[in-house]
């Protein structure tokens, strides 16, 4: 394994975040050298200026695809935490569908939901499971599910909706696993009623978001902890710009938005926390 020197740890921590937005100090040399060895050697490289500077020459860009591929952390489960989708079930996805059947007639109800660095799917797919138990006539609703992630090979994994019986048995009762996918060989595949209502597509949260259009419910889990503050600030500025007045934003457990941005104030529902904006119309 090609050791990473304390100046290449530098060069490839700035090269990285300008990527991605991940931060990595100088203690996580571990992770260039675990995750970044075997693309390194496989080029030829014998250190990691080497490799860094082939990295910028690439006109193609697939080799920084690569390297987002390899150090972008896809460490995610169905129904993970249990409590956002207890929230979604039994106090924002209810009080969302009142909101919207006003004044709509006979018209589909429209619920428009982002998960943001969904990596290998399981986020959105576990919100497509609770919209289907919650309504049992799809047609009454124009549901549209968009999940995004920096790496072309998460998204690529996501869209075929495809897990191995490890990926399967972390979250996912049993119950629905015989309800919602078909088994396919040694893998599970989500069934097309729910495959359906999701698209996926490559953005990274740090450039424009603009074209993903607006949304009623935005999950934002376990990513902007990789950022610095400067970058985090950013994000959310994006985010309650494409969060309609009077929608949800859902981050995780362990973070929060005091000092971050002051566009949004936080609610409690039992033990969980979601956020609105401010000054939102009721």
């Amino acid at each position: 394994m090609i050791k990473v020197t304390p100046e290449e740890m530098k060069i490839l921590a700035g090269y990285i975040r300008n990527i991605t937005g991940i931060t990595l100090s100088q203690d996580k040399a571990y992770l260039i050298e675990t995750r970044l060895s075997k693309l390194a050697e496989e080029l030829g490289c014998a250190t990691y200026s080497e490799f860094y500077y082939k990295a910028r020459a690439d006109a193609t860009k697939s080799l920084e695809r690569r390297i987002v591929d390899a150090v972008t952390t896809k460490e995610t489960l169905f129904f993970r935490d249990q409590a956002p989708f207890q929230l979604l079930q039994h106090k924002i996805l209810p009080d969302l569908i009142d909101a919207r059947k006003k004044n709509r007639g006979s018209l589909p109800v429209p619920i428009r939901i982002w998960s943001a660095a969904c990596s290998t799917g399981q986020e959105i797919y576990s919100v497509a499971i609770v919209l289907r138990e919650l309504l049992p006539d799809f047609r009454s609703y124009n549901i549209k599910l968009l999940g995004t992630d920096i790496s072309d090979e998460a998204i690529a994994s996501a869209s075929y909706g495809a897990y191995n019986q490890f990926e399967i048995q972390r979250g996912l009762p049993q119950d629905k696993l015989q309800k919602f996918f078909t088994k396919q060989g040694d893998r599970w595949r989500i069934k097309d009623e729910i495959r359906s209502l999701a698209m996926f597509k490559k953005a990274n949260l740090l450039e424009s978001l603009a074209g993903l259009g607006r949304f009623d419910i935005i999950l934002c889990r376990n990513v902007a902890i990789y950022f610095t503050l400067e970058d985090r600030t950013k994000l959310f500025n994006k985010i309650a710009s494409l969060l309609e007045p009077d929608g949800y934003l859902i981050i995780g457990s362990t973070e929060h938005l005091s000092g971050v941005c002051d566009r949004f104030e936080p609610k409690r529902y039992l033990r969980s926390v979601f956020y609105q904006l401010k000054g939102r119309k009721v």
